[in-house]
């Protein structure tokens, strides 16, 4: 699965928290300062081209709507993200967010009961 950009991220996240949508609804959920409707419209064609997502005629204009997962998008990420900076080694991305003190001794714990309770 291809990468987005940080500005085509920005747009699906707010694309899978409309589900099925128009441009001027993305650009109305977007965090101020918004973007131009014609730069999301840009972004939108994008993620079309990319087969992220889907596009519906509706009178005059057309609705979107996701074509992939959120958490299918998040595990492509994260895999190619361990696989690039941490040598395919979960464990070593846990220790290095550890060493660095972005997760304590409690969120390791709380990590570990959540696997624990799972299985």
């Amino acid at each position: 699965m291809e990468n987005l950009t940080k500005q085509e991220e920005d747009v699906m996240k707010c694309i899978w928290q409309l589900g099925r949508c128009a441009v001027k609804q993305i650009v109305d959920t977007m965090p101020e300062p918004r973007p131009p409707y014609t730069t999301v419209a840009s972004v939108v064609n994008n993620l079309k081209r990319k087969n992220f997502v889907k596009a519906e005629r509706d009178g005059k204009s057309y609705c979107y709507s996701p074509n992939i997962e959120e958490s299918e998008y998040k595990r492509s990420f994260m895999t190619g993200f361990v696989r690039d900076y941490f040598k395919n080694s979960f464990k070593d991305m846990v220790t290095f967010f550890a060493k660095e003190e972005k997760l304590s001794e409690k969120d390791l714990r709380d990590i570990i009961s959540e696997i624990e309770n799972e299985n």
